[in-house]
């Protein structure tokens, strides 16, 4: 069984102001941690794309103690890594012991836009590597010279560096993406789809023990979507179907409204259904969390896609779903 629930908030979906709204929810629904997904274009249109950064910022103030982060922020051309690093020390710096980092290879939704030539996996993951050597080193304290093929620091250092060390999970799909994880993380953030989940933790575990170290977190993670009645529930969660082709996450694809008609056009609802957790019956999503539990997470992040009632939707999980799950 899991040690944790968290609840990953939208910005795809919902503007800045609902996002506070819904990470205060969140705390007195009691889960376990808040995070936003980090996005410079939503999935179709229209949308939302708030800074995701600059919400955070808004949550740790609006907030008293659940931990706070993104999931995930990619650090391959939009960002650069030491900005990264500063940042989420910033954000540790204003909420202590709560701050996490999720950090991943991205997708040219967000990096083209941006001037970003989207390029083969390949670089993508170096990248990805280069970005995390600076980011955990300047975490854990170091001063940073760096030459790499993708980013360069001279003498980077954080000047305003907190007491506890921020968490870093790293989102992996492959085995090349896992081994990062394993080398710079302390955790691995993956789907919990069952056909690629095991290969993916298998994979994640299989470096962390050529490494000699302990594997961190598995974060498993699903959508879900609550309203009064099943139907109102597929429904505001329907425009998710732009985020649903694997071809989504690797090619350049960057026009939101042509991602949302290839989704539409190319995921059937039955299979949209068996993606996300789709229902007005608690009892339903308890089962499918459990069925990504099984799966080997300690961790469940449950994306709250529930655009009919988003901040109900998580008022029903603190009351009914949550307790659920961990046997009250």
């Amino acid at each position: 069984m899991p040690s944790q629930y968290w609840v990953q908030l939208a910005t795809e979906q919902f503007g800045p102001s609902s996002l506070v709204d819904q990470a205060q929810a969140a705390e007195r629904a009691g889960f376990d941690a808040v995070n936003l997904s980090d996005h410079y274009q939503p999935w179709w249109e229209p949308g939302e794309s708030p800074q995701a950064w600059v919400v955070l910022g808004a949550i740790a103030h609006a907030t008293a103690r659940i931990p706070l982060g993104t999931g995930v922020t990619a650090p391959v051309f939009r960002y650069n890594p030491a900005v990264v690093a500063q940042a989420f020390a910033t954000l540790e710096s204003l909420a202590p012991g709560r701050a996490f980092l999720g950090l991943g290879s991205g997708e040219s939704l967000n990096e083209t836009p941006c001037g970003m030539n989207w390029p083969p996996p390949d670089e993508q993951l170096d990248r990805l590597g280069e970005a995390l050597a600076i980011i955990t080193g300047l975490l854990d304290g170091e001063r940073v010279e760096f030459e790499g093929q993708w980013f360069r620091t001279v003498g980077a250092v954080l000047h305003t560096r907190p007491s506890r060390r921020v968490p870093v999970y790293v989102s992996a799909f492959g085995s090349q993406a896992a081994g990062l994880a394993a080398r710079f993380g302390d955790g691995l953030w993956t789907l919990a789809d069952p056909e690629q989940a095991p290969s993916v933790i298998d994979a994640y575990r299989g470096a962390c023990d050529d490494l000699g170290k302990e594997p961190g977190e598995i974060i498993l993670q699903a959508g879900f979507s609550w309203a009064p009645d099943d139907s109102a529930a597929f429904e505001a969660a329907r425009v998710w179907k732009g985020a649903q082709p694997p071809d989504h996450y690797s090619d350049d694809w960057h026009d939101p409204d042509a991602m949302y008609r290839h989704g539409e056009e190319t995921v059937s609802d039955e299979e949209f259904a068996a993606a996300y957790i789709l229902s007005s019956d608690p009892s339903a999503h308890v089962e499918r969390i459990r069925e990504v539990e099984r799966l080997g997470a300690t961790v469940v992040c449950l994306q709250n896609a529930s655009g009919a009632a988003p901040v109900e939707a998580l008022g029903v999980y603190g009351e009914r779903v949550l307790p659920a799950l961990r046997g009250g």
